[in-house]
């Protein structure tokens, strides 16, 4: 068992059947939410039960999936919360991916003004990112994350054991955000990384670790991400506008893929804006291109990208705010740019998936 202690709460890591128990004993609560999907119902469940020592708890259900983080699910959980009279002094286990613990969390924090909860990441994203660092949310028009709240959690249990119930894809998904990591803050790690051609029988705990330290660095020295801890945006804003018109497609794409193609993007813009030098952009874009592939972006979609990237929350005033690298392991925050650069930064992408 490891345990990383944040200000207000600790991420253990470990077999939950382990680290849960006592977690629960240091609380008092008088009532257990469990809320999952119809993934975590069938898969992950059965091992949360085995560590709950009998309790009993109400269980609420919620669809998979990006394009149900959204207020009519959280409509759904908070509805299923009040017919169990559920209490402020009640706790909340979020178990799931990403979706669940951004939504989850959103439930519980906005609940009867705050109920207490536990993130249980599942997935390899949300263990490495989305649970750490107390941002909550829904999805609103598209927009990611643009309806929410910063709460911390009591606590963050992270088992590598749910990894094994993933797909090879949902597992790269999660990769790009280690990766991320790296890029903005050590950029030794970033060369372990280069060695990993394929993502099987990887000790993940080994690289958890060290991407749970950066984050936990970041958001310790700004938790309402007024400043450093806008790097963790990496990627992100062309990312989450590439990841939200693709939402509306038959061919939606996984939040790590789409902020592959956003890191290979926003690091042709870190050449062009602060000189990073262009062998370092051909090195991440290589790596990235080679685990996740090329999918090619519609041109007559820039227009339609570029107008999400406006609405992103972390624009201030007019200008669209990127967090960049110079050099690799070392972000800067706060860059701004014009569309006709980030079109270009479109095109770079595009012309590599096409070689």
């Amino acid at each position: 068992m490891e345990i990383i202690n944040l200000h207000s709460y600790s991420i253990v890591i470990g077999a939950i059947q382990e680290t849960l128990p006592g977690v629960l004993h240091q609380l008092d609560y008088s009532q257990l939410i469990v809320i999952v999907d119809e993934n975590t119902k069938m898969h992950c469940l059965p091992l949360l039960e085995s560590s709950l020592e009998g309790q009993s708890y109400v269980l609420i259900e919620v669809p998979s999936g990006e394009q149900h983080k959204n207020i009519q699910s959280c409509q759904h959980i908070w509805q299923e919360m009040m017919q169990a009279q559920t209490s402020r002094d009640a706790l909340v286990l979020n178990l799931g991916g990403g979706v669940i613990g951004d939504m989850g969390g959103f439930c519980a924090g906005t609940f009867k003004r705050g109920v207490r909860f536990i993130q249980i990441p599942t997935t390899l994203l949300s263990q490495v990112d989305a649970s750490i660092g107390g941002k909550l949310g829904i999805d609103f028009m598209q927009v990611k994350n643009s309806i929410g709240l910063f709460q911390n959690p009591q606590a963050v249990i992270v088992d590598p054991a749910f990894l094994q119930t993933l797909s090879l894809r949902e597992v790269r998904s999660g990769y790009a955000e280690i990766i991320k990591h790296s890029l903005i803050a050590d950029a030794e790690q970033w060369q372990l990384l280069q060695q990993y051609e394929s993502l099987e029988n990887i000790n993940w705990q080994e690289l958890i670790i060290p991407s749970l330290l950066i984050k936990k660095h970041i958001v310790e020295n700004d938790p309402k991400e007024k400043g450093i801890r806008k790097a963790l945006n990496f990627g992100h804003t062309i990312g989450h506008a590439v990841e939200g018109l693709a939402l509306e497609t038959s061919h939606p794409l996984l939040h790590g893929e789409a902020i592959a193609i956003g890191m290979i993007s926003e690091s042709f813009l870190s050449h062009q804006i602060l000189g990073l030098d262009i062998q370092d952009v051909r090195r991440i874009a290589r790596y990235l291109l080679q685990m996740y592939g090329g999918q090619v972006l519609p041109n007559e979609q820039y227009d339609d990208y570029i107008s999400l990237m406006r609405n992103d929350k972390k624009n201030e005033g007019n200008q669209i705010n990127f967090s960049l690298i110079q050099p690799v392991g070392q972000a800067v925050v706060n860059q701004t740019c014009n569309s006709g650069l980030i079109r270009e930064s479109l095109d770079f992408y595009n012309e590599l998936c096409q070689l």
